[in-house]
């Protein structure tokens, strides 16, 4: 559990320092004064004043903020140092800079990733990866790592060939040739077995899995491009795939259908604590995943978030002129108690169904059920 802590505090440390430096060196690299840079959301429990601005550390554990001068109303400011007074073009950057930081940060951990952990390469050799206890597979003396060649003289050279075929053998018995290494030496032989008509649920006929992908590790000095080219491709997987996510979850709801699988802070520390049990690599790989969906969500037109600042941007493009301060301000507002108000909610139902579940891997079943 303290190392649960640990990792989740962290994790959480890292997502909001980074999005808010964004903001923070954004904002001093056009002239705003940066009037406090808060970890967590108020009221204020710590803060110290270095130079201008104030670094606190504030109650509840949820987030960060950056407080710039004049962000929100003209009243009493310093023209040369404030938000408001600046051009578009610079709030923009300011606005937008927290989300491409998280951006960045998704990227580099799923490269880091890459490199270390080698490229996933798709073969024609169908792999066993996992033998279910109990299942034909295991009586029938497959083994992990097993190459399968042939089902009843059908060629396999990919998953689907393979689990087709056995499923329209279910019942019956079937000749499996495998390739197996022994003691250096590939070796070919054939297994016999009846795949099951009624296996157990997510189990399949045989009881195996399989998988026609292998890692490939290029030369140390080839990595670090592979990893790049890897690492962004697998930020842009998760990028495209939190979008379709969000827009489900709003059609859903305009259905009158409520979302099951949101979770919050709760739901993170949960993933934190698995993730970190399998080492730094899978816990870095969750950073990626989370840091590329906290841009996303970010950037969400919201009052509060800075898509909802960025709308309003675009709305001076659009009018010509201003919204007036004190009305943007007052709606930010609003944004940020709903905001509060339903992470609250979430947390509420997310430790009902923690003690419900009675620990955190009953907790992550819950999703799947």
């Amino acid at each position: 559990m303290i190392t649960s802590v640990i990792a989740f505090i962290i994790v959480l440390s890292v997502l909001v320092l980074v999005h808010e430096a964004g903001h923070f060196l954004a904002a001093r690299k056009v002239g705003i004064w940066v009037e406090e840079f808060g970890f967590g959301l108020p009221p204020r429990v710590f803060g110290k004043k270095m130079g201008k601005t104030i670094y606190s550390i504030n109650l509840l554990p949820f987030g960060g903020f950056v407080k710039l001068h004049g962000e929100d109303s003209s009243e009493k400011i310093k023209p040369k140092e404030a938000f408001v007074t600046k051009s578009k073009k610079a709030r923009l950057f300011v606005v937008t800079a927290g989300v491409l930081m998280n951006l960045v940060l998704g990227f580099l951990a799923f490269s880091v990733v890459y490199f270390f952990a080698g490229i996933p390469k798709q073969t024609d050799r169908v792999k066993v990866v996992e033998i279910l206890s109990s299942s034909p597979a295991t009586q029938a003396g497959i083994k992990v790592g097993d190459v399968i060649k042939k089902v009843d003289d059908v060629e396999v050279k990919d998953p689907d060939s393979f689990v087709n075929h056995v499923d329209s053998k279910k019942g019956k018995l079937v000749s499996i040739l495998v390739e197996r290494d022994q003691n250096g030496q590939k070796e070919e032989f054939v297994v016999k077995a009846v795949p099951r008509e009624n296996p157990p649920e997510g189990e399949g006929p045989l009881g195996v899995i399989i998988s026609s992908t292998e890692v490939f590790y290029p030369p140390v000095w080839q990595r670090p491009f592979y990893g790049i080219y890897y690492g962004f491709k697998e930020a842009l997987f998760w990028g495209k795939n939190i979008v379709s996510s969000l827009v489900l979850m709003f059609v859903n709801l305009f259905h009158g259908q409520v979302p099951k699988d949101i979770s919050g802070p709760v739901g993170i520390f949960a993933i934190t604590s698995q993730a970190a049990k399998m080492g730094i690599l899978s816990l870095l790989n969750f950073v990626g995943i989370l840091s590329i969906n906290l841009a996303i969500l970010n950037i969400f037109p919201f009052p509060a978030l800075d898509g909802g600042r960025l709308l309003f941007i675009m709305l001076e493009y659009i009018l010509g002129r201003k919204v007036p301060e004190k009305f943007e301000a007052t709606i930010h507002m609003i944004g940020m108690a709903f905001l509060i108000l339903l992470l609250l909610t979430i947390t509420f139902f997310d430790i009902k169904r923690l003690i419900i579940g009675g620990g955190i891997s009953g907790f992550l079943e819950s999703f799947s059920r």
